[in-house]
């Protein structure tokens, strides 16, 4: 992508209406728009950064069996009516239609709509287990969006449902689902500082598992055993002081975002809308269900939160919009710009993902100090008084270093 065609810019100031330094980073490095609290639009450099997280999860919820669907956001008053939930839910957006004068919900979950799906799929014991995800736009009646994108009224949610005949099934898969959370979560980069942790498990069970990242900019407090690497949030700790795992008791407290959660549902929505099975006697049994969020949006802010510095993002390799940012410092050159445009075809050949700084208009210096700002992993810098050589420098790195284009190529195919 030459930055010259790049509709998008980037801005010297942070918003004044933002206080998260993900919210302000992202709108600055042109990687998202604010549209009104709460709500984002994401720009081409942020779109291909959310398609590497989504694509990340989708891997994982296929590598466990799960089957990808879509389902509405659209949703009647009677499903919400049917579980409680629609005067229960203090964050439901709930609307009249002016035509029919007929009562809907917006999306804030889905298990309104995927428990009576399974109905028409789900009759015997050999029909289980199975499950079902999606990767798709949640709307939440937030009292106050916040932290940007970590608290949204518009973001997008994987979430994954599964569909048991016995509670021994579903542990089983509930453990093959945290694995593949703790993949995810190393794939994007944060794997060392997510922490499995134990929380309230409301009407559901005794606990629920939520994943949380250490940083600054957390809401929540959790109590990290480090024998164990696993936590207990701050909502349960008078209950549960010592960890549930090992029983030691010398944990140490930490600030923390939740960036993903794992509920056993049992029966509750289940036998909500009857959805049952039967076994090999022909006996009708609630199906058992369990269902697993991670909040894409979010998560992307989190990453920012965790790695960036004073001069912008740094992003990790696997989730970065591209592979390598090309800079021209003297593209009113021509020798320089013939040297440049050779790079940027050289690299687009051998499949790297580059954006190419070619702008004319921009000064030496506006054009590092956004390079830094975007955050893209590895920049090459090529300028007049480097010649044929090419100034390479990592993004988390302070030194660089010069290598020929045969060896840039090298580096970044291996």
């Amino acid at each position: 992508m030459r930055q010259s065609h790049l509709f998008t810019k980037t801005k010297k100031e942070s918003p004044k209406d933002e206080e998260a330094k993900n919210a302000q980073l992202l709108i600055r490095a042109g990687y998202v728009d604010k549209l009104m609290a709460g709500v984002y639009t994401l720009l081409p450099l942020g779109l291909r950064v959310f398609k590497k997280v989504e694509a990340i999860i989708r891997e994982e919820m296929e590598a466990l069996g799960a089957q990808e669907i879509f389902m509405p956001t659209l949703q009647p008053k009677e499903r919400w009516q049917t579980t409680g939930r629609w005067d229960g839910m203090d964050n439901l957006f709930r609307f009249t239609s002016y035509h029919s004068k007929i009562d809907y919900a917006l999306g804030a979950t889905h298990e309104e709509v995927v428990t009576p799906l399974m109905n028409d799929f789900i009759f015997s014991y050999k029909d289980l287990p199975t499950a079902v995800f999606q990767i798709q736009n949640k709307f939440r009646d937030e009292k106050r969006a916040k932290s940007g994108l970590l608290r949204g009224r518009e973001f997008f949610m994987k979430d994954l449902y599964s569909f048991h005949a016995n509670e021994e099934d579903m542990d089983a898969y509930y453990l093959k689902a945290k694995d593949a959370y703790a993949r995810i979560f190393e794939r994007v980069g944060l794997g060392d500082i997510t922490y499995f942790t134990y929380a309230s498990g409301g009407t559901f069970s005794k606990y629920s598992h939520e994943f949380q990242t250490l940083t600054d900019a957390g809401e929540d407090s959790i109590h990290i055993c480090d024998a164990c690497h696993i936590a207990i949030n701050e909502e349960i700790i008078a209950e549960q002081p010592v960890c549930p795992e090992c029983g030691n008791d010398k944990l140490h407290t930490e600030k923390a975002v939740e960036v993903g959660n794992i509920f056993k549902l049992k029966t509750k929505y289940s036998s909500a809308f009857g959805l049952t099975y039967k076994d090999a006697e022909n006996t009708a049994h609630d199906v058992i269900m369990g269902c697993y969020g991670i909040g894409l949006n979010r998560l992307m802010g989190i990453i920012v939160e965790v790695y960036h510095d004073d001069s912008g993002i740094m992003w990790p390799e696997s989730v970065a919009p591209y592979q390598v940012h090309l800079v021209n410092l003297h593209a009113q050159s021509e020798e320089t710009s013939k040297f440049a445009d050779s790079i940027y075809k050289s690299l687009q050949e051998a499949g790297v993902a580059v954006l190419y700084d070619d702008r004319k208009e921009a000064g030496i210096g506006e054009k590092l100090k956004d390079s830094d700002l975007v955050g893209i992993p590895l920049r090459a810098i090529v300028s007049e008084k480097n010649g044929m050589q090419i100034e390479v420098k990592k993004r988390k790195e302070k030194d660089a270093h010069l290598v020929s284009q045969e060896q840039l190529l090298s580096l970044v195919t291996k």
